[in-house]
C-alpha cells in the first residue's frame, strides 16, 4: 500500500471512543459526537463490539455523517466495517488480529492503530506497520475498573519504543490532560469525559483546549 494515500492524523489528536451505553442510547451518541467534534475533537474510535456486523456498519455511516469530515473515523477491530463505510482507519486490540495481517487484508489504505499496555506491545505494534498505539491505561479509569493504571512513565516508555504516535488512554480528563502531553504522548483518547458529561461538546472544548495548551507550552 502506498503509504502517502493514507490520511494524515492531526496534530494534536483529541480522540473519542465511543460507548452508546454510556451516552444514552445510540441516537444520544451520535449527537454527542458530533457536538464534540464541533468542539475540537478530531478522531472519533466507534468501539461498539457487542453489535452484529450489519448494526456496526448502520452506526458507522451515522457517526461518519456526525463527524462531518472533521474528524477522522476509526473502526474498532472490524476491517470489513471500516471498509463498507469508508473509515479513515481500524483500531486493533492486543488480542486483535495482528497489524501486517490487517494491512495485507485492506482493499484499500487505511490508517491502523493497536493498543499497547507496556513497551514491547508498543514496540511490536510500530514495527508491523501501526500507524499509532493507544497506550494505557494511565490513569484510573471508570471503564476498566480492574484495571491497574501505569501511570504518565507508560506514555515515556511507549515513545520510546515506538517510531509512530502514541496516544494516551485511561481516565484521561482536561485536569489530567497535560501530563500525558508533556510525558510525550501526540495526544489524548477519552470515553468518559467526554460522553459521560452533562454537555458533551462544553467536556470536549474544555479537553481539547487542555491539549493544545499542553502542546504549546
Amino acid at each position: 500500500m502506498n503509504a502517502s494515500s493514507l490520511p494524515a492524523l492531526p496534530s494534536p489528536i483529541v480522540a473519542l471512543v465511543t460507548s452508546r451505553s454510556l451516552a444514552g442510547g445510540e441516537d444520544a451518541l451520535v449527537e454527542a459526537v458530533a457536538q464534540a467534534v464541533a468542539n475540537g475533537v478530531n478522531l472519533v474510535q466507534m468501539r461498539e463490539k457487542d453489535l452484529p456486523d450489519a448494526a456496526q456498519l448502520a452506526l458507522a455511516q451515522r457517526l461518519r455523517e456526525a463527524a462531518g469530515g472533521k474528524a477522522l473515523l476509526f473502526v474498532n477491530d472490524s476491517l470489513s466495517v471500516a471498509e463498507a463505510c469508508g473509515a479513515d482507519g481500524v483500531h486493533l486490540g492486543e488480542r486483535s488480529r495482528t497489524v501486517a495481517a490487517v494491512r495485507a487484508a485492506a482493499a484499500r489504505p487505511l490508517l491502523i492503530g493497536r493498543s499497547a499496555h507496556d513497551a514491547d506491545g508498543a514496540r511490536e505494534a510500530a514495527a508491523q506497520g501501526a500507524s499509532l498505539v493507544v497506550a494505557g491505561a494511565v490513569n484510573p479509569s471508570p471503564t476498566h475498573p480492574g484495571q491497574t493504571p501505569a501511570g504518565v512513565g507508560l506514555i515515556g516508555a511507549c515513545v520510546a519504543a515506538a517510531a509512530v504516535p502514541v496516544v494516551a488512554i485511561g481516565g484521561i480528563t482536561a485536569g489530567n490532560a497535560g501530563a500525558a502531553m508533556r510525558a510525550g504522548a501526540a495526544g489524548v483518547a477519552v470515553i468518559s469525559a467526554i460522553l459521560g458529561a452533562p454537555n458533551p461538546g462544553e467536556a470536549a472544548a474544555e479537553l481539547a483546549a487542555a491539549v493544545r495548551g499542553a502542546t504549546s507550552a
